[in-house]
């Protein structure tokens, strides 16, 4: 292995740990943005339950 391979992988090091900071900061949005969904969807259930509750409708 001559010193020219080995200086370029670390040259790629930084490029690779930075593509995948940046994939798990996309996963982290997007798991973010499933939980605001599925916490508007347990209000409005919620919501409904207390309606259904205080009005006796079945």
């Amino acid at each position: 292995m001559s010193m020219g391979s080995s200086s370029s992988m670390f040259h790629l090091w930084p490029m690779l740990i930075l593509i995948i900071n940046g994939l798990f900061m996309l996963l982290g949005l997007y798991a973010l943005y499933l939980l605001i969904k599925l916490l508007i969807r347990a209000i409005t259930a919620v919501e409904l339950y207390i309606d259904e509750k205080r009005n006796r409708r079945l």
